[in-house]
């Protein structure tokens, strides 16, 4: 077939303004992105079993990770990258939020709760998990919901919606407890282990985490009506549509197509690392839901 020089010459052009037109729609993070070659995720290091350092110290692991990395194939199949460089950068409850803000991390998919006042911060993604705030504690502390902890010493992790809440309750209910903020889960565990505290609150999920861990996981037990149901999302920087968009796709075909029954089953239901311990964590009926219907409100939004 001979093609016709100016119709070759009207194709070329054609192709090479839609290349640029394509080039010209990239804003915001997927220009950062596409510009750098390289997406820098946000990972914590000890947010078991949900974003942790597991047994190669350079390499988070876990299940918000899982979704994280489901994200980064959607977006190099946007961007047409397939080797596209990923970069791991640590946070802490105190720290994740100003490293979206200012540029340093990309997407941050940890055990952040979406809420009102962090949505006036940062956007979040469709949740990924929903949980209660609840206590871990000896079974022999005698601690069996939170009106024991009256005059006791209670550990959190600074920066996390429990804290808040926590200190809340002792204001309002004059409750005389003694309250340690510590820098992350894995400190406060630690408190509570050695007998610092007597209980220590949290998302129930990572409670379960941090018994996983223990000498003796017998030894300890999950109580207390829960606080407050919470939904985590993974942190992007506001107004970023595009970005954001990427990424709910992505973790919303996992939800449909089945998938994370799979990734849930390996962190919450089968031996996970370093230790090679089972959470035994059931799927919770407000999770299923979630995945059912994905949403980015918080859950006092719901």
């Amino acid at each position: 077939m001979r093609i016709v020089p100016h119709l070759l010459g009207a194709a070329i052009t054609a192709a090479l303004l839609s290349t640029s037109l394509q080039a010209a729609e990239l804003t915001g993070t997927l220009k950062k992105i596409k510009d750098s070659g390289t997406i820098t995720l946000g990972h914590r290091d000890a947010s078991i079993p949900f974003s942790y350092l597991g047994n190669d110290p350079r390499q988070p692991v876990g299940y918000s990770h899982d979704l994280q990395l489901k994200a980064v194939e959607a977006i190099k199949q946007e961007l047409g990258m397939p080797e596209l460089k990923v970069r791991y950068n640590l946070v802490t409850s105190q720290t994740r939020i100003p490293l979206v803000q200012n540029g340093t991390v990309d997407l941050e998919c940890g055990s952040t709760t979406n809420n009102v006042e962090r949505q006036q911060q940062v956007d979040f993604s469709v949740g990924i998990f929903e949980v209660g705030t609840r206590l871990l504690t000896k079974k022999t502390s005698g601690v069996s919901d939170f009106a024991d902890l009256k005059g006791k010493n209670v550990v959190t992790t600074a920066g996390t919606t429990s804290e808040r809440l926590l200190k809340a309750m002792n204001a309002d209910q004059q409750m005389g407890m003694n309250i340690i903020s510590a820098k992350d889960h894995g400190e406060s565990f630690l408190m509570l282990e050695s007998s610092r505290a007597v209980a220590f609150m949290m998302d129930d999920a990572l409670l379960y985490g941090e018994m996983a861990k223990a000498k003796k996981p017998a030894d300890w037990a999950v109580v207390g009506t829960p606080q407050s149901f919470e939904i985590y999302g993974c942190m992007l920087r506001k107004g970023d549509l595009a970005f954001k968009q990427v990424v709910d796709r992505a973790i919303s075909s996992t939800f449909s197509s089945g998938d994370i029954h799979a990734i849930y089953a390996t962190w919450f239901q089968q031996p996970v690392p370093p230790k090679g311990l089972t959470l035994n964590f059931p799927m919770s009926a407000e999770l299923q839901k979630l995945i059912a219907n994905p949403t980015d409100k918080a859950a006092e939004q719901l």
